[in-house]
């Protein structure tokens, strides 16, 4: 099975490049929206360096991420540095 190259490129993209995925996030808090540009540009991220990189309060980037899990838009596993850490992606 061959993938296009056009097919390649979109699998690369950011997901905020996704017309799907946009009409959703332009649907929530701005707060929301500003941890889904952070984390587009950035590896995964806990939710202390998500509030570190935002500038935004630790309970809100908590609120962001409960709203961006909520619309299937960001994922989490245990961080493989201290597994007692949920680091967030984007989906």
């Amino acid at each position: 099975m061959s993938t296009t190259t056009e097919e390649r490129s979109r699998q690369t993209e950011s997901p905020l490049a996704d017309p799907d995925f946009r009409d959703t996030l332009r649907e929530l808090p701005p707060s929301a929206k500003l941890v889904a540009k952070v984390l587009e540009d950035a590896k995964p991220l806990s939710q202390g360096q998500l509030a570190e990189e935002s500038l935004l309060p630790d309970r809100t980037v908590r609120y962001a991420l409960n709203r961006l899990e909520e619309e299937d838009l960001v994922d989490s596993r245990y961080s493989f540095r201290d597994a007692r850490k949920q680091v967030y992606f984007l989906d």
